[in-house]
C-alpha cells in the first residue's frame, strides 16, 4: 500500500481534483482509497437512527452494515485526534491511498495551488511537498509542476511519488 497527500488551502480545488483523479487511477486498474481530514466536527449519522442512538448512549464504536456497504464510527470521547499513520493502519489494503488534508503531516504531498485564492504556497516551508499542480505556472519552482487540469500527468505523478505506508 502506497500513500500520497493532496495539500492546499481551502478553495484550491483539492476535492475537485480528487473527484477527477480517482476514476483515472481506478481505470488504470488501481485499487484506491482516500482519507479526508476535517477541521471541524462532522457526522455521518442522523439523529433518530439506531446507530445514532447507540453512539449517544455511549458506545465507543458502532458498525453499521448492509448488503451494499459497511461503516465503522469511532467516538474519540475526549481522546486525542488520531495521527494519519493510525488511520492508515485501519484501512484495508489497496494499491494507493490519497490523503486530502493533513497538510502538516510528513507524507509526501502534491500541493494544489490556485493563484486567485490569494494564499501563499505551502511548498517553500514544507519539505514533504514533492510536486505542485496549479492553474498557472509557478516561477522558479524547483519541483515537478503540472497544470491543474492535466489529470493524466497528475495521475502519473501521484503514482511515481507515492511512498509505501509504514
Amino acid at each position: 500500500m502506497r500513500v500520497i497527500g493532496l495539500a492546499g488551502w481551502s478553495g484550491a480545488g483539492k476535492t475537485t481534483l480528487l473527484r477527477r483523479l480517482i476514476p483515472v487511477l481506478v481505470g488504470e486498474g488501481l485499487r484506491v482509497s482516500t482519507v479526508k481530514h476535517a477541521h471541524h466536527g462532522f457526522d455521518v449519522d442522523q439523529p433518530g437512527k439506531d446507530s445514532w442512538e447507540h453512539r449517544q448512549a455511549g458506545a465507543q464504536e458502532v458498525l453499521v452494515a448492509s448488503a451494499h456497504r459497511w461503516a465503522l464510527m469511532h467516538e474519540l470521547r475526549g481522546d486525542a485526534e488520531p495521527e494519519l499513520a493510525d488511520l492508515l493502519a485501519r484501512l484495508s489494503p489497496v494499491d494507493l491511498v490519497l490523503v486530502e488534508g493533513f497538510k502538516r503531516g510528513g507524507q509526501p504531498k502534491l500541493e494544489v495551488f490556485r493563484a486567485a485564492n490569494g494564499k501563499p504556497m505551502i511548498h517553500p516551508n514544507d519539505p514533504s511537498v514533492v510536486a505542485v499542480a496549479s492553474d498557472e505556472p509557478v516561477p522558479d519552482l524547483a519541483l515537478p509542476w503540472m497544470q491543474l487540469d492535466d489529470i493524466s500527468a497528475i495521475a502519473e505523478a501521484v503514482q511515481a511519488l507515492a511512498v509505501p505506508v509504514g
